[in-house]
């Protein structure tokens, strides 16, 4: 294969970065205090989105629970995507767009967060977990692309929208990578200070 076609997908990622920096730096910290002042609430995280989305979902709910670059205490964030006897009943005896929402229901309080990840913006079943959770007095993080979608209108003042600004899935995906590894090492800084390092 052409190596100049996989360098340019380096490059197009790497300048993609680069350019959301300064585009998503600010909602990404709006994001970092909401979820670290909920957690240290006694609230917890809901993350749902499909896809590569549902993996950047359990993803990031295991950098919580477990750890991500330095030791401390679980903290609690839940991937609505993995329990397949509960999405496949759900979406077997309502819908697929209910697979989400109906957890959020269950699980969500007032005072926890909802992650939604969708690269589109228009992803039917994360639109039915965020009213799920507006409905149930929580805020919600969305992070996007392509323009934010329905998502994007969907949002309220409290909430945070981290729209990557990208057409092209994989790329979009990429920078939803390095944000949740900001917002874990965010939280982490926020509870203990300093470096990881240091």
């Amino acid at each position: 294969m052409n190596t100049q076609r996989i360098l340019s997908h380096f490059h197009e990622s790497a300048e993609l970065k680069i350019q959301s920096a300064t585009v998503l730096a600010q909602p990404i910290s709006q994001a970092i205090e909401m979820m670290f002042s909920a957690l240290s609430n006694g609230n917890k995280i809901l993350v749902c989105g499909n896809g590569g989305s549902a993996a950047d979902a359990q993803h990031f709910a295991a950098e919580l629970v477990g750890r991500f670059e330095r030791e401390r205490f679980p903290l609690p964030a839940l991937a609505l995507t993995t329990d397949t006897s509960i999405l496949t009943a759900v979406a077997n005896d309502y819908s697929y767009r209910d697979i989400f929402s109906k957890q959020v229901q269950a699980f969500g309080q007032a005072g926890d967060i909802l992650l939604a990840l969708s690269t589109s913006g228009n992803s039917a079943n994360v639109m039915a977990a965020i009213e799920a959770a507006l409905e149930r007095e929580m805020r919600v993080v969305a992070m996007t692309g392509k323009g934010g979608g329905a998502i994007g209108k969907m949002l309220t003042d409290a909430d945070v929208h981290i729209c990557v600004p990208a057409d092209r899935t994989a790329r979009i995906q990429e920078v939803h990578l390095v944000t949740i590894h900001c917002i874990c090492d965010g939280i982490d800084v926020a509870l203990f200070g300093g470096d990881v390092n240091e």
